[in-house]
């Protein structure tokens, strides 16, 4: 079927043009034996964590800062009398009442010193260790996956885009890509028709591919390939305008009610170099209706579920001149659902002084990102830590996982 598609796509088959929406994503997800869900979100573009969690109580942080305006002065609300949280998660403080969401700071990946968004993504997503960059095509998440007996993949749709790296792998995963703009024209409508009715393997996917879009109200009466495709083209140019995040959301949901156990999807926008202040609230507001989201559309699952949000690295501790942050190292995760031991934040603390600072510039990272996946993992899946250490994470040391879920 992959083949298939990808010449349909070559030879223009398909008219398809991916939309320039700064959310255009692949989603992936993967069915397994487990009664509680995993969801990972990759946050492209290196999230600011400082501005983010705020360590307001570091006396430091208000002069490297001036402009970005932190703490009290900017609007954040206070978590623990130390840290604050930035204004445009207000939305998530019921959450964080219930201990349904915490954060873990001055994490990062293995990732050191050159600060490329393509190359820390890789490593992000690939779970290994420096050697990972630009070479590793397989990711954690897969891995995970190739050590469950017997896993089926929970078929979906796929177009426009690969798959994430981190679920790429031997494991058999499903995908959809929401945000694929479709032009059909009527001669591509016919062939597909023709493909659908003459080929089994196809059309065993296709239909597939129209349960999911029943279930999603896509489109409840197509009755041909062609008619589902433009369908959900409908749909997705009107989730185009502003809404991404909610039909990503919505999507994610409705599989993990079903016999999806595991969704990875990734959210762009956080590479905040200039004017932080109006592009990092924009991405956060969309961060928060997906989690938001995600909780409403879950209902009872949401207790059962984990929800990991991570970045490729962090951002320099020093506001620029023009009112943003450059790349860094040590950022901030972020962690919800009800399965989740929330209401607190993780790590241990550097400090912001010349002294404490990574290369100078930079929050140090006191533990790795790594380990508090793992932690999830093993709380929510019950993995244990030689299977983390060899295979999920190879070069990991997990012999002091934090307890992060219930």
């Amino acid at each position: 079927m992959q083949s298939r598609r990808n010449f349909l796509l070559r030879t223009g088959a398909l008219g398809c043009s991916l939309a320039a929406s700064p959310l255009l994503t692949p989603m992936t997800f993967a069915s397994a034996p487990w009664d509680n869900r995993l969801v990972v979100i990759i946050l492209r573009g290196a999230m600011d964590g400082l501005d983010v969690v705020q360590p307001y109580g570091d006396r430091n942080l208000a002069g490297l800062r001036q402009k970005l305006k932190t703490g009290e002065a900017g609007g954040a609300i206070d978590l623990d009398g130390y840290f604050a949280l930035h204004p445009a998660l207000q939305g998530l403080m019921p959450l964080w009442r219930a201990g349904q969401l915490g954060f873990a700071h001055a994490v990062s990946t293995p990732y050191r010193d050159k600060r490329s968004h393509f190359d820390g993504q890789d490593l992000l997503e690939a779970g290994t260790g420096f050697d990972a960059a630009g070479g590793v095509r397989d990711g954690w998440l897969n891995r995970m996956l190739q050590t469950v007996p017997g896993l089926e993949a929970d078929t979906a749709f796929a177009i426009g885009r690969e798959e994430l790296l981190v679920m790429s792998g031997a494991a058999g995963v499903a995908s959809w890509s929401p945000d694929a703009d479709l032009d059909l024209t009527p001669e591509s409508q016919q062939l597909l028709q023709l493909i659908y009715a003459q080929d089994p393997l196809f059309s065993k996917a296709a239909a597939e591919a129209m349960q999911i879009a029943q279930a999603l109200n896509l489109d409840g009466g197509a009755d041909s390939y062609a008619e589902l495709l433009k369908g959900m083209q409908n749909t997705m140019a009107g989730s185009q305008r502003g809404k991404e995040h909610v039909k990503i959301a919505e999507f994610a949901a409705s599989r993990l009610r079903q016999e999806t156990r595991v969704a990875a999807f990734s959210l762009n926008g956080w590479d905040t170099h200039n004017n932080q202040r109006g592009g990092l609230t924009t991405s956060l507001g969309r961060l928060s209706g997906t989690l938001l989201t995600l909780q409403k559309e879950l209902g009872p699952v949401w207790q059962k579920t984990a929800v990991l949000a991570m970045t490729e690295f962090g951002r320099t501790v020093r506001e620029n001149g023009t009112a943003g942050t450059d790349h860094g190292t040590g950022g901030a995760m972020l962690m919800a659902g009800g399965a989740i031991k929330g209401g607190q934040i993780y790590g241990k603390w550097p400090g912001l002084g010349d002294s404490d600072l990574y290369a100078g510039r930079d929050l140090l990272p006191t533990a790795d990102v790594r380990a508090y996946a793992g932690a999830a993992m093993r709380g929510v899946f019950g993995l244990e830590k030689s299977v983390l250490e060899n295979t999920v994470f190879p070069g990991l040391d997990a012999g002091s996982l934090p307890k992060i879920t219930l």
